[in-house]
């Protein structure tokens, strides 16, 4: 009978669209900003590190917050506040005209960045059916990994035809805005505000049960932070591939699409050990041929594979924090997942950008895959085992 429940209602089509575009502006620049304070402000490898990792400081500070705020408060509202401030930072882009004002401003906007992803994925996770909700965290999280994945290439493609990063930071408040409008429409039940049991633990904040998960999910991302971020630099650097971003990018969506329709199914059958162990394992091996090949088959064959591997172990992750979550933890457990995640990502990039800096780029994707594969070793000697022993559902 809990087959027959809808998964593809009304408010999950529309926190799939939100969620998409919420990613999709923000991560529209990823690729190009580095370029972007290199050509404008003079920027070395080693500022531009410093200058991209900012954000992950406030996304930080806040999204452990921002889990506290979704499971005490209205949820809708938390959402709207948060995306409508995530959409005006945009403005502030073409408003900066230095170094030191872009680095404020990109800072800055980790804060309603982090708290409006927190709020989405858990309004995200309401919405769905109880019967259902494995498999559609499935689905939605293939909404931003979509949107993340083949943002840059459209960034790149729209970058040829302009020459012009301020209609970039124009088109990202524009989607962002429209993903607000969205959000205006939906349709939540009231939930009682939660009386708050005392003393608030630490766990209200971070989900303590899940920190060696978080501690994998943190290796993982820091891998994905400096390939990510470092990506158009080295292509154009030592490769000489002018437009290569956009077609690794393009690859790289490929495989999350790929993985994800794939792994749903097993998802849906329970299977979130095996599907965790699959995609990082799969990842891995990805980094590990992106760093031995200097080429286009290790340039362009590394994003198909992480792809692959991100596609099966993120959702996977994902349904571990939540089932490792009592009910009023939810926004707790999906802000310990993005905490772990953005947290990976801004020592990536700052280490990325030392390493490039002072030893070249190789050495930074070589820590990329050492880091990751401590991840990898991490889940399974003991992460692994933790979650079947710990889970609650």
């Amino acid at each position: 009978m809990e087959k027959t429940e809808k998964l593809w209602n009304k408010n999950y089509l529309k926190v799939l669209s939100a969620n998409f575009l919420l990613y999709f502006s923000f991560m529209l620049l990823a690729p190009l900003l580095p370029l972007y304070l290199s050509e404008t402000f003079g920027a070395d490898k080693d500022s531009i590190g410093m200058v991209l990792s900012g954000y992950t400081i406030t996304a930080l500070l806040i999204r452990a917050f921002s889990g506290y705020l979704v499971d005490t408060f209205p949820r809708k509202l938390v959402l709207l506040i948060t995306y409508v401030a995530f959409a005006l930072f945009f403005i502030g882009y073409v408003a900066a005209g230095s170094l030191l004002l872009f680095t404020v401003v990109r800072t800055l906007h980790g804060a309603p960045f982090g708290a409006a992803t927190v709020a989405t994925t858990t309004v995200g996770i309401d919405v769905l059916p109880t019967s259902r909700r494995t498999e559609g965290i499935g689905y939605y999280g293939l909404s931003n990994n979509i949107a993340t994945a083949i943002s840059p290439t459209v960034a790149v493609l729209l970058y040829g035809m302009w020459r012009n990063y301020n209609l970039l930071f124009l088109l990202a408040f524009a989607l962002a805005l429209i993903g607000f409008i969205v959000n205006t429409t939906l349709d939540l039940p009231v939930r009682p505000r939660v009386k708050r049991r005392t003393p608030i633990s630490l766990d209200r904040f971070i989900l303590l049960r899940g920190w060696s998960q978080g501690l994998t999910i943190l290796c993982a991302s820091f891998s994905y932070g400096i390939v990510a971020t470092y990506i158009a630099l080295y292509g154009k650097e030592e490769l000489g591939l002018v437009h290569s971003t956009g077609v690794f990018f393009a690859l790289l969506a490929v495989g999350l699409i790929l993985s994800r329709l794939t792994g749903v199914k097993s998802l849906r059958q329970g299977k979130v050990v095996q599907n965790a162990t699959e995609g990082i394992v799969v990842s891995l091996l990805g980094y590990l041929l992106f760093a031995a090949l200097h080429n286009l088959w290790g340039f362009y064959g590394a994003a198909l594979v992480i792809g692959l591997g991100n596609g099966h172990m993120y959702p996977a992750f994902q349904n571990m924090f939540i089932n490792l979550a009592s009910n009023d933890q939810r926004g707790t457990a999906n802000s310990t997942l993005l905490v772990s995640w953005d947290l990976g990502v801004g020592i990536g990039i700052l280490a990325g950008g030392f390493l490039a800096h002072n030893f070249g780029f190789h050495s930074a994707f070589w820590a990329a895959w050492v880091v990751n594969g401590l991840g990898v070793l991490l889940y399974l000697l003991y992460s692994r085992s933790h979650y079947l022993r710990h889970k609650l559902r």
